[in-house]
């Protein structure tokens, strides 16, 4: 059962902002209609507040499409919708310019109020709608300018008077130069929230890429001198056993100890690392593979997993691809990651098996039989997987290829997990 409120507390911070962003948008645009609504319930001429009114509703119908289309193309989402936004223009322009002309079209009636709030409100509302889908301060600066001179030079054709010319022409450039500015700095915004959370992002992989290094610098610095010591006093003992000297025995208690206490120290360093990014598996088995001349095929987004299902795909990818270079002969390997309602699959299949030997390591006996005892990575990925209620399956796909498919449920947003999962 999806609980009230779910749907916002699903989304990221971004995507909030961003739908914040373009129902703002929105919400100035159906405003047109009841502000005009307004103004014709008290019109003299009812019919022709009517005619005004519908061609609002229909700016308004036109403004939302154009206003969620120029958000899209922020997003890189599709291309810049410059038709759209030439029409935009247009018919933006044609309403005003034909709520100007109504009062000398209809002599003798006064439809001062009901055709200024037409022309403003159309104009200011077109104004921030366009100013969406363009870039750059100078270019939506020259266009709120424009038409502010318009409007001076369509008020003196019309016949208005130079004082209320002026005063038209100095509200239309503030209006619209205000609400293109707004425009503009919500999209600026809208960029910089999902620049700052790629950021965020960015400095999370970096930070584990770091980690990496540290477990593998720290791995050397100890399993390194220790077992040059283990060797030295190895073969220290070997020596003096040949001749018969009683410190042999020394020694080798020695290596005994140096044996133990190096298996302390890497259990200390591998407890900061029993966590794995899904993110940086894929982007380092891309890398690893291609390096070794194995042609790697990733598809699939990790971004919005919760940590433990990265965590334990990313151990996944980590020793498939291990294995895929230890065993096998394999030239082509595809890793795909698809996620569904409630269910989130990874497959990585590559063309090694050969002779009854899986690119894994691990002996076939027969179709579809794969000894996890036979090599400790399958049971440990099983063990992982285990923790958050997945599954593993490692069998061959096809005569010349090798498929393990791991199978995690992800908790749907707003939604109470099932019994028998993990909450």
């Amino acid at each position: 059962m999806v609980r009230a409120g779910g749907w916002w507390r699903g989304k990221s911070t971004p995507a909030k902002v961003e739908t914040y962003t373009r129902w703002s948008f929105h919400l100035m645009v159906i405003g047109e209609v009841p502000a005009i609504g307004a103004a014709t319930a008290v019109s003299s001429r009812p019919a022709l507040g009517w005619l005004l009114l519908a061609l609002t509703t229909a700016h308004a119908a036109l403004s939302m499409v154009t206003v969620s289309r120029a958000l899209d193309w922020t997003r890189g989402a599709r291309p810049q919708p410059v038709r759209l936004l030439w029409t935009q223009a247009v018919v933006t322009g044609a309403i005003a310019l034909g709520a100007l002309l109504v009062p000398r079209l209809a002599p003798g009636t006064d439809l001062t109020g009901l055709t200024g709030a037409v022309f403003g409100i159309v104009l200011v509302v077109g104004t921030g709608v366009v100013a969406l889908g363009m870039r750059g301060a100078r270019r939506v600066s020259a266009m709120a300018a424009g038409l502010a001179v318009a409007t001076g030079i369509g008020s003196l054709l019309i016949g208005m008077p130079l004082l209320s010319t002026l005063i038209s022409t100095g509200v239309v450039l503030c209006s619209a130069g205000f609400v293109a500015f707004v425009s503009v700095f919500s999209v600026w915004l809208l960029d910089a929230v999902y620049a700052l959370d790629e950021a965020r992002e960015t400095r999370t992989r970096l930070a584990v890429a770091e980690e990496r290094l540290r477990f593998g610098r720290d791995l050397h610095d100890v399993m390194g001198r220790n077992l040059a010591v283990v060797a030295l006093k190895s073969e220290l003992a070997v020596q003096l056993a040949r001749r018969g000297r009683p410190e042999a025995v020394d020694q080798m208690i020695e290596v005994q100890r140096i044996a133990r206490e190096t298996q302390r120290e890497v259990r200390d360093v591998v407890r900061g690392y029993r966590e794995a990014d899904l993110g940086v598996e894929l982007a380092g088995a891309r890398g690893v593979l291609a390096a070794a001349g194995i042609d790697c095929e990733i598809r699939g987004e990790a971004a919005g997993l919760p940590a433990e299902v990265q965590s334990a795909l990313g151990w996944v990818v980590r020793e498939t691809t291990t294995n895929v270079l230890r065993h096998g002969n394999a030239t082509r390997c595809r890793v795909r990651l698809t996620t569904t309602s409630g269910r989130v699959l990874l497959t990585v299949e590559n063309d090694g098996a050969d002779n009854g030997n899986d690119s894994t390591g691990v002996r076939n006996d027969g179709p579809g039989d794969v000894r996890a005892q036979a090599g400790s990575g399958l049971a440990g990925l099983r063990e992982r997987l285990a923790e958050v209620g997945g599954t593993l399956t490692a069998a061959p796909a096809a005569p010349d290829l090798f498929r393990v498919a791991a199978e995690v449920p992800v908790p749907v947003p707003g939604q109470l997990p099932v019994q028998g999962e993990r909450a």
